[in-house]
């Protein structure tokens, strides 16, 4: 079972859900490429830009918006 699973918010835009943690971050199409921008939250629900369980993989480059290309680049060691 894939621990992320991405949701669409419109063509350019994908939000990636981590199925313990929730709303990790969101796949992003800028200039023609897609990169994964971690988001956390903090203490009073605030948006932390670049933060949360994935910050390490903040602006990582996919090929396109697809579930098995995403859960092998982020949740990899």
């Amino acid at each position: 079972m894939s621990e992320l699973h991405l949701e669409p918010l419109n063509q350019g835009v994908w939000r990636v859900i981590h199925s313990g943690h929730g709303h990790v971050g969101n796949l992003k199409l800028i200039g023609g490429v897609w990169k994964f921008k971690a988001i956390g939250y903090g203490p009073g629900a605030e948006v932390v830009p670049g933060g949360g369980p994935l910050t390490d993989r903040h602006n990582t480059v996919l090929a396109a918006p697809d579930e098995a290309l995403v859960n092998a680049a982020l949740t990899s060691p």
